[in-house]
């Protein structure tokens, strides 16, 4: 069994002020529906921005307070399958995104779905890779819009963050008070026309607090590698912020000398965008699991 929060109970900042939409203890299953970032609002291809209620884009689920949570504890989040339904839906939209200064007409796009792929305009066919694009908790104090990424997740739009994965948040306020939503079907790293197929969806997925000192947030882990995500207000200041916080958590949790850290990471590490597009924009850098193993180190379970 695991307990259940539908699409319909959503937030639009993540924010300590809110009351809890379901308690939940730590290591219970947790089963969520979620709305796409445009609150169900585009059904067809005539459907626009302009015809947006814009109060009630990206909506999150919850939130969920978490029992036995509290300030500085470290959440994980065991993301165990991340499902689209469908169909997706996407626009493009002269002066917005990246790609905005390039774009005359304003377009919605419907992407029909099958059980494993998408399709573009009857043209193009792509597997789903269903991810969440918002995830996180409430800060310490004031209010973070859901379309808004930073240390506490938010809006960070990487496509990492899907089924068989795990996501680390540090809490700041009691409970958590935790919530995702923003689920895309298939997106590609950048999200440069503001959108990927964005899609209702759901989630199950198992919180737990987990001692790991000095851990840099947000972190995710997966089979194969290690990212932690930063996010800033130019790529240059994002870029450099995830370099450090792999740097520290290499060095400081992994316990790898600070030159082979250094060294490993040019060697064998990736920076990617996450997304280019938000009020902030979001890189990660990812890290093989393999070669922590190489120095004797891996995760607490």
């Amino acid at each position: 069994m695991s307990s259940e929060l539908t699409r319909d109970t959503a937030f639009f900042g993540f924010s300590p002020e809110l009351g809890a939409a379901l308690r939940a203890k730590q290591g219970e299953k947790l089963h969520l529906t979620t709305h796409d970032c445009f609150s169900g609002q585009l059904k067809t291809t005539a459907d626009t921005l302009d015809s947006l209620d814009w109060s009630i884009t990206n909506p999150a689920t919850g939130p969920i307070y978490i029992e036995d949570t509290k300030p500085g504890d470290i959440l994980r989040v065991d993301l165990h399958e991340v499902k689209a339904h469908g169909p997706s839906v996407m626009v493009a939209v002269p002066e917005t995104g990246a790609l905005g200064h390039l774009i005359t007409e304003e377009e919605t796009a419907i992407l029909e779905h099958t059980e494993d792929t998408v399709k573009f305009k009857d043209k193009v066919v792509v597997k789903q890779k269903p991810m969440l694009g918002v995830i996180g908790v409430a800060p310490e104090d004031g209010t973070i819009p859901n379309s808004t990424p930073g240390p506490h997740g938010g809006n960070m739009d990487c496509k990492l963050i899907t089924s068989n994965t795990r996501l680390y948040l540090k809490v700041s306020v009691e409970g958590a008070l935790f919530g995702c939503g923003d689920m895309h079907a298939a997106m590609g790293d950048g999200e440069v026309v503001i959108c990927g197929a964005e899609t209702p969806g759901e989630v199950t997925l198992t919180p737990q607090v987990v001692d790991i000192p000095d851990l840099p947030t947000p972190f995710i882990e997966n089979d194969e590698l290690v990212a932690v995500v930063a996010s800033a207000e130019s790529t240059d200041a994002a870029y450099k912020m995830a370099l450090d916080m792999m740097h520290a958590f290499l060095t400081k949790v992994a316990g790898i000398p600070t030159n082979d850290a250094a060294m490993l990471m040019s060697l064998v590490g990736d920076l990617k965008f996450c997304q280019v597009v938000d009020p902030l924009l979001t890189v990660r850098f990812e890290f093989p699991k393999s070669v922590l193993a190489d120095y004797g180190y891996t995760l607490p379970e």
